[in-house]
């Protein structure tokens, strides 16, 4: 769920204020109201200002608070969780416009609230679709427990089938471990849905391939890029930004971008949009996005009639990190969907160039990076590969594997 909400004029600094506390909290290891509010596996709390929003002269858009949130079950499970939470939803919301006066502050009024000022998202990626908080941290436990007792027990002249079975015998005695006998449902590759969308493709090539050559001699060959390298982006910015960075193993990424003003540059990333849904949907549902096996949660959300795009994400390491694999194994889907706002590097035929001019590219996401106020993670130590390889674990544990795969299921400790 994506919610942006106007702030109220001169509440500003009382709002930034209360949201660097929870985040002081967060830090402390104080995880409420975060742990009650229903199930969520990410949270975050982004204060624009409107020179964050790449605002035009003549039009005023005042600061704004965004939330962001990954969580499991119904919208309205979670906006009830959320408003469930009353103290903290009253300290943060009433600092923005038209948040129910305290007389009139109910669950359902903060319910309400919050859902007017919903966003719809393009499109999202989820690294371990189907895998709810409860299961993750289940999955983990178990995974714990085993490594414990293989490493505690005495396997000399013990063959893999047997060391197996001997850990089934006792995960299965032991009550809190009961859940581990229902398999978990993975998800699997959707040939037939990647058939369709390749035809699809294909009867749409002749189109498409023009619609390239218009974009690129129309607008790419004129288009102005950022021109800057990281060594020249505002240290205070880069400064401000590094502090809520490689606290944990987990970062969080966010920026704020603004649309190049053309038509068609709006229909293009649509249409890319519409693809990437199609390949999340059907092909990149194990563990990996393009390849890149780092990222937990990601999502684009437009914003101002279309005029701005929102990008969150959540992922394992370095920032640095993560858009070198970025640039390394998908630079043309970075190029062909980001060359579509403003002062993205200089672009050929929408899918070359761009994301592949490293250093300018870099100097380009810093630049249009926004500091995250709070940032709430349910389980900040866990890779997004621990968490596939603890749900084939869990599988595993119960099946009757032949040598060389119970070998493999003992490599996964």
């Amino acid at each position: 769920m994506t919610l942006v909400t106007p702030v109220i004029s001169g509440a500003h600094a009382q709002l930034d204020a209360y949201l660097k506390s929870v985040r002081m909290g967060l830090e402390k290891g104080i995880q409420q109201p975060f742990e009650n509010a229903c199930n969520i596996h990410y949270a975050r709390w982004i204060l624009l200002e409107p020179e964050d929003t790449g605002s035009k002269a003549g039009k005023n858009i005042g600061p704004r608070l965004v939330f962001s949130s990954d969580f499991d079950g119904s919208e309205d499970q979670h906006l009830t969780g959320l408003a469930g939470c009353a103290d903290f939803i009253d300290k943060v919301y009433s600092c923005c416009e038209s948040y129910p006066a305290p007389g009139e502050r109910t669950l359902e009024s903060r319910k309400s609230y919050l859902k007017q000022w919903r966003v719809k998202m393009s499109a999202s990626f989820v690294g371990a679709p189907g895998r709810t908080l409860g299961e993750i941290r289940q999955e983990n436990e178990l995974r714990k427990y085993i490594w414990q007792f293989i490493h505690n027990g005495n396997w000399t002249n013990k063959d893999a089938v047997t060391i197996h079975q001997k850990i089934k015998e006792d995960v299965l005695a032991r009550p809190e471990f009961q859940w581990a006998k229902e398999p978990v449902p993975l998800p699997r590759v959707n040939w037939a849905g990647m058939a369709l969308l390749g035809l699809i493709l294909l009867i749409l090539s002749p189109l498409i391939l023009i619609w390239i050559i218009l974009i690129h001699f129309l607008y790419e060959k004129s288009d102005k890029p950022l021109g800057l390298t990281p060594s020249q982006i505002d240290e205070t910015h880069v400064r401000k930004l590094e502090e809520y960075e490689d606290l944990t193993n987990q970062n969080q990424f966010t920026q704020v971008l603004v649309m190049k003003p053309a038509w068609m540059r709006l229909i293009t990333l649509q249409g890319l949009m519409l693809f990437a849904g199609s390949l999340i949907r059907n092909l990149f549902v194990n563990g990996k996005l393009m390849g890149i096996p780092t990222i937990h949660f990601a999502r684009w959300v437009m914003i101002d009639n279309n005029q701005r795009m929102l990008f969150f994400s959540n992922f394992d390491g370095s920032w640095q990190q993560y858009l070198g694999d970025f640039i390394d194994k998908s630079g043309w889907g970075l190029t062909g969907i980001w060359s579509n706002t403003q002062n993205f590097p200089r672009t050929r035929f929408l899918f070359t160039g761009g994301a592949y001019d490293e250093e300018h590219f870099l100097a380009w996401s810093r630049y249009y990076q926004v500091p995250t106020a709070v940032w709430y993670c349910a389980y900040p130590h866990l890779s997004i590969k621990n968490v596939m390889n603890n749900s084939y674990i869990r599988n595993q544990l119960m099946q009757n594997l032949s040598e060389e795969k119970a070998k493999q299921f003992l490599q996964r400790f």
